[in-house]
């Protein structure tokens, strides 16, 4: 990972003013390595917040070894969805957003590049970065989230060879939350995340409600984070599999505007039964299952917010179908 010169300056231009916000789980060792990462930020942000979301044990005496950090202690997990409004709310002195998790490390002039591209690309209001994986940073962990019209996110360009690939800036559908850049009036307009999610595709779901309301999401090339992935939770654990599975239906259900709910709905149902039937081989049924019912049974909360969601839908179908994703490529990594 390149690094950056050892200048270090605070942008002045109020415009650009940055919180960077983490939310840590049970992650202590990860969350120093990647608080070291930030001290080291060739561009200090404003404020760095972290919110210890009700971990067995607390962080406080690591985070106080970073005087810059403000710690918000909660006494139980809300899930990552609320932690992260939680500590939205505590930001108003500033105008960008980062999200980073504990396991997300950046390279020292990741939040410069992330906000040189905000200035020179005002059309854009959010933004992702080039993530590769912290185990073999020579591969990468994604550049973005693509959302496929039968209502399927995942990871472009997860796995794939890093070097060479994928270096141009380029319109993406939504950004992973472990690295993003959101401008913060933009996450009041949409309502911050949705905390019935808890966590897993609350940042699709948030991305997707974004481009619902009219506003644009760039891959910044040269923002480098090195990503462990999923190091609480495990890939495809229980809770995992649970609440992404039960996740993806609402996403779907809640974002996607007439017509195309309707002439998609089918492949969507398809696409759930047989996730259903690979997970059952797997030996995860139960737990699949039990998704799908629960997810059955919060629609009518969901089909509540679609009403609110579509009612200021400002995109217009055809041109948002048109950033969805009309087949399956490879080098992609399902986000359920």
């Amino acid at each position: 990972m390149p690094i950056a010169g050892n200048r270090r300056h605070v942008m002045r231009n109020a415009d650009f003013s940055v919180a960077v916000i983490i939310v840590t789980y049970n992650s202590g060792i990860f969350l120093a390595r990647c608080l070291r990462a930030l001290s080291l930020q060739t561009l200090a942000p404003t404020r760095i917040i972290v919110v210890d979301n009700g971990s067995e044990k607390p962080v406080a005496e690591l985070v106080n070894k970073f005087p810059r950090v403000a710690l918000v202690r909660l006494s139980e997990n809300v899930g990552f969805a609320r932690a992260n409004n939680i500590a939205i709310q505590r930001t108003g002195d500033c105008a960008w957003v980062a999200l980073l998790n504990p396991d997300a490390y950046p390279a020292p002039d990741w939040l410069e590049k992330m906000l040189r591209a905000a200035r020179l690309s005002p059309e854009f209001a959010f933004f992702g970065s080039r993530m590769l994986a912290a185990g073999s940073p020579e591969k990468l962990d994604g550049i973005g989230d693509c959302y496929h019209v039968f209502g399927l996110p995942w990871r472009f360009g997860h796995g794939c060879r890093a070097n060479g690939r994928f270096l141009l800036k380029r319109e993406i559908f939504s950004p992973c939350a472990a690295a993003a850049l959101y401008r913060r009036d933009i996450l009041a307009a949409a309502g911050g995340f949705d905390e019935s999610y808890f966590c897993y595709l609350e940042d699709v779901d948030l991305g997707f409600r974004l481009r619902l309301l009219g506003y644009r999401c760039a891959y910044v090339p040269d923002a480098l984070v090195l990503h462990e992935g999923s190091v609480v939770t495990g890939r495809r654990s229980e809770f995992s599999v649970y609440y992404g599975h039960r996740n993806v239906v609402w996403t779907f259900v809640k974002n996607m505007p007439w017509p195309a709910l309707v002439f998609f709905l089918l492949p969507h149902l398809v696409l759930n039964c047989l996730a259903v039937i690979w997970y059952c081989f797997r030996g995860q049924g139960k737990t699949v299952v039990k998704a799908k019912y629960d997810a059955v049974r919060g629609l009518p909360g969901i089909l509540k917010k679609r009403k609110t969601v579509q009612k200021h839908r400002k995109t217009g179908v055809w041109p948002l179908l048109g950033l969805m994703s009309w087949g399956f490529r490879r080098g992609s990594y399902f986000r359920i």
